[in-house]
């Protein structure tokens, strides 16, 4: 088994067995914060799809920027747009956690950010760094694919006001990838993509309507279903104005 399947390839794995997305982001008051895209693929795990017999209990940190450093050699013979998009990711961390007695397996990307427009990143640079994390090797199918560059998401944050902005930037990868997925849709009905958004100050409104709220009013979680999100990302686009 690969990292590179299941963080990146995921789409595939989903066609097997369920797993769960959460998009979580703490957000400070002058604008920085942390940005998480955790998978939790335990029922994977527990239905054994795809799964290497040989894997043992993990627990771990991976440093994007000391991956990159010691792929150095190899990133300097791509394109220099490629280049330039892996540059963004140097602070991007890794938690693997793998416990094959227990079933759970848990994968989160995070990053510190000073703006949250760094943010953006995080769902759009994925792609570049893959081939170059400890154990991934993407075959020549996986490369050819490109199914992570078919969808991108920008944040904002200006005058108490947050805004996340999905949307399709290829369109035809978008149709070729909602194809792939026809013949495996009542796999995917129960997994779900949530995003939990914590912010400095209490929400005063939000663009969504059934959203779920903290008691303190300053954390909004907002669940939808995973394959409706891939259908359409405006679904999940959200705009959540704060008290003053």
């Amino acid at each position: 088994m690969t990292v590179y399947k299941l963080l990146l390839g995921g789409i595939m794995a989903l066609c097997l067995v369920s797993c769960q997305f959460t998009e979580t982001m703490e957000l400070q008051e002058d604008g920085s914060g942390r940005m998480t895209l955790e998978m939790d693929m335990k029922e994977m795990m527990a239905f054994g799809a795809g799964m290497d017999s040989t894997l043992t209990k993990t627990d771990t940190i991976i440093s994007f920027k000391e991956v990159l450093a010691e792929k150095k050699d190899s990133i300097a013979r791509l394109p220099v747009a490629q280049q330039t998009q892996l540059k963004k990711m140097e602070n991007f961390m890794m938690k693997l956690f793998i416990d094959p007695d227990t079933n759970d397996m848990f994968i989160n990307i995070f990053t510190d950010f000073k703006n949250v427009n760094e943010a953006n990143e995080l769902m759009n640079g994925l792609g570049e760094s893959s081939g170059f994390m400890p154990g991934i090797k993407p075959s020549s199918e996986e490369k050819q694919t490109d199914s992570e560059d078919f969808m991108g998401v920008s944040y904002s944050f200006a005058k108490n006001t947050f805004v996340r902005d999905a949307f399709i930037k290829d369109k035809v990868k978008h149709q070729n990838q909602l194809d792939s997925l026809k013949s495996s849709e009542m796999f995917l009905s129960g997994t779900m993509y949530t995003l939990r958004y914590t912010f400095p100050k209490k929400i005063k409104r939000s663009s969504i309507e059934n959203a779920k709220y903290s008691a303190d009013g300053k954390t909004i979680e907002v669940e939808r279903s995973f394959l409706d999100y891939m259908k359409d990302p405006d679904i999940l686009d959200l705009k959540v104005v704060l008290e003053k």
